[in-house]
């Protein structure tokens, strides 16, 4: 009998996710696979492009969430979601990341007995300030199957009690989507439009609350900004969280130094992000990212689910210290910067193990090569 899987995706590092996987599974012919967008990212520059970049299927369901406070967007997804998962009877649910529609989707499938699978499990940045955290730590506690990144993913669950039995450490499935990608954005014009040559710029992307919220400090971290653009012209694609933000406070100051784009689709971002000096960011995925390029992160946060890429990859926390931040981009302006090294099974191949891990969890032959 066919197994029936079914996705959940509610924002765009979750179609980075997924998409390596639906094409792993889709090599086999006695799977039947399903896509639900929570529409918790619902703007066209965040989502749709997407779809397109990534070779993603439309989804079967938009459960059209939009946005609202984690406690309304969280409610509408339960509550849209579970008509839709009762209807299709998937054999498993796979969720992805950390947003809230993995938790709300996870929460609802333990309710109904429907196992899950959680996919990038076992990330933890032990700050419980972080929206993020909590989704992660809810899900991995209800899934069934728990696909680890990294070997810290593993000794965390095993810590808090989750059974080795359902743990599989399978890889970075976002570094799939890079591999996959990387000769096609080695043909983007991105660079060329905007007027950059390789290594003379940096890359800026900032949404977290920690950063975007604080009115005065999202006003240092821009004068930051603008200080190192006289060294090192920054081209700084806005997330409409941050513009919204800026507008607000109406920082947004004429310079010719610091590029405010609009969000850009992943093949031109990754296109910016292999040939930039470095990279100023809040962002987990761009610290795996950079780790498996090799460019320079700072991370502008006290703490990081992704501890690899600091101690084995090219990430630096800098906190949300502007004077380390500024300190830091002259170390690697003068050549001395992390050089790092890919962690182990960040190999394009995570996907693939994924999807034979599900399969022999279901007892069917496992071959996915």
């Amino acid at each position: 009998m066919s197994l029936k899987i079914l996705h959940v995706l509610g924002a765009r590092p979750n179609f980075m996710k997924a998409a390596p996987v639906i094409r792993a599974l889709g090599r086999r012919n006695d799977l039947h696979q399903t896509f639900i967008h929570t529409g918790q990212h619902y703007d066209a520059n965040m989502s749709d492009v997407f779809f397109q970049q990534l070779g993603m299927p439309e989804p079967d369901v938009n459960l059209e969430v939009g946005s609202g406070s984690h406690a309304r967007q969280t409610a509408e997804v339960m509550s849209r979601f579970e008509p839709v998962v009762l209807e299709y009877q998937p054999d498993l649910v796979l969720v992805y990341g950390d947003v809230n529609s993995t938790m709300a989707a996870a929460l609802v499938c333990a309710k109904l007995l429907i196992p899950v699978g959680h996919v990038e499990a076992g990330l933890r940045s032990f700050d419980r300030t972080m929206p993020e955290e909590i989704n992660r730590l809810l899900t991995d506690q209800v899934a069934e199957l728990l696909f680890t990144p990294s070997a810290d993913g593993d000794e965390n669950l095993l810590r808090e009690g989750v059974a080795a039995e359902k743990i599989r450490f399978v890889g970075n499935v976002m570094i799939d989507t890079l591999v996959r990608l990387l000769p096609v954005a080695e043909e983007s014009t991105i660079m060329t439009d905007l007027g950059l040559g390789a290594q003379g710029y940096g890359l800026v992307t900032l949404h977290r609350p920690s950063n975007v919220d604080d009115p005065a400090m999202l006003a240092a971290i821009m004068q930051a900004l603008h200080d190192i653009s006289r060294d090192l012209p920054l081209v700084f694609p806005v997330h409409p969280r941050t513009r919204q933000r800026l507008e607000k406070a109406t920082i947004q100051r004429s310079t010719s130094h610091v590029h405010l784009v609009d969000p850009l689709g992943y093949i031109d971002f990754l296109a910016l992000q292999r040939h930039a000096m470095l990279l100023i960011t809040d962002s987990g995925g761009i610290q795996e990212e950079t780790t498996f390029l090799g460019v320079p992160c700072l991370t502008v946060r006290e703490n990081t689910e992704r501890p690899i890429t600091a101690t084995l990859g090219t990430n630096t926390l800098v906190g949300q210290d502007m004077h380390r931040l500024r300190t830091e981009v002259r170390r690697i302006l003068v050549g001395d910067r992390k050089r790092g090294q890919v962690p182990p099974l960040w190999d394009g191949h995570a996907a693939e193990r994924i999807a034979e891990a599900m399969l022999r969890w279901n007892g069917q032959s496992a071959q996915i090569f």
